[in-house]
């Protein structure tokens, strides 16, 4: 009888032990963008590094997507915990007023100022263009159609009034460089990173000029309209012949959240990725991460906050 009581005693002590299931990590998805993009080197920058690999309660998982607008209505909808979008999309989402979708998407919250995408304009020296005004009648390189770079391009030029007036040639920065080189046109936009490949190759074929964007910006009301920009000066030197300061505006890439990610695992990965080996490790990745620091963690935000992120900012004197 004592036998039979210890192998009963065994069999339900083996039941207990193998059905205590493992303690699961919660599978975190982080919205990156085209293969290839900066928005996808975000995602997999952070889904490697150590210390969030190391994380004991989460796994972070990068998901590749067509970008932006896509993420924002994955992010609003839980399909996506963290991603990357323009904080222009963040505001325009949330208020209703994204391109033929008047759905409100209120369920984004933002994490971090990332990097920014700066407006710039090409001209030639001496072609009497002071200001996107002096377009009027001119050949002008807005972008490659249904880019970012056309959108802004359609957005701030029908802002100052020319959209309409000016002679558009919809192509992307590499072409409408070799168009303005052949005098096919006699001015350029670009909404990206500087330096850019396209305005070099430009200026090593005719003397250039930059147009200061945000006087025309300032004079006309388009922070006021369009909080999300800000104002950048693109440093003298950039290019070959620009010797002074160019100011300017961009919008910024921002890091966002669902707004049910919980607290602690908003503020644990800011606290990994915004240390002095964090931030060299996104350098590492791409050197358009220079633009990440504590300092400017929130620049670009005009948005409601993660709470998470409302902690690490506050702790960090930043907020």
């Amino acid at each position: 009888m004592k036998q039979i009581v210890k192998i009963l005693a065994l069999l339900i002590s083996a039941t207990v032990v193998f059905s205590v299931p493992a303690i699961a990590r919660e599978r975190i998805v982080f919205g990156g963008g085209p293969a290839g993009g900066t928005f996808q080197t975000v995602a997999n920058a952070i889904q490697v590094y150590k210390p969030i690999k190391d994380m004991q309660d989460v796994t972070v998982k990068a998901q590749s997507s067509a970008g932006s607008v896509e993420n924002l209505r994955k992010v609003n909808s839980g399909r996506m915990d963290f991603a990357t979008i323009y904080s222009g999309h963040v505001y325009l989402g949330a208020n209703g007023q994204m391109k033929n979708d008047t759905k409100k998407y209120t369920n984004v919250r933002a994490v971090a100022f990332l990097y920014g995408a700066p407006a710039q304009l090409i001209v030639r020296k001496g072609s009497g263009i002071k200001s996107t005004r002096d377009l009027v009648g001119k050949r002008v390189g807005v972008g490659n159609a249904g880019s970012g770079a056309f959108a802004n391009c359609e957005l701030f030029f029908r802002h100052m009034g020319v959209w309409d007036t000016i002679k558009r040639n919809a192509m992307g920065y590499n072409d409408a460089a070799a168009a303005f080189g052949n005098n096919q046109l006699d001015a350029f936009w670009l909404f990206t990173a500087f330096p850019s490949g396209a305005v070099i190759m430009a200026a090593q074929t005719n003397d250039i000029e930059m147009i200061d964007l945000n006087a025309d910006a300032e004079a006309s009301g388009f922070y006021k309209k369009y909080p999300y920009f800000t104002k950048i000066a693109i440093p003298a030197g950039t290019y070959k012949g620009v010797e002074t300061d160019t100011p300017s505006f961009q919008d910024s890439t921002l890091w966002v959240a669902n707004k049910d990610v919980p607290d602690d695992v908003v503020y644990n990965m800011l606290a990994a990725i915004f240390t002095d080996e964090g931030l060299a490790h996104m350098v590492s990745q791409k050197k358009t991460f220079k633009a990440m620091s504590v300092k400017n963690g929130i620049d670009g935000i005009v948005t409601p906050m993660h709470p998470g992120a409302i902690k690490f900012w506050k702790e960090k004197g930043v907020i």
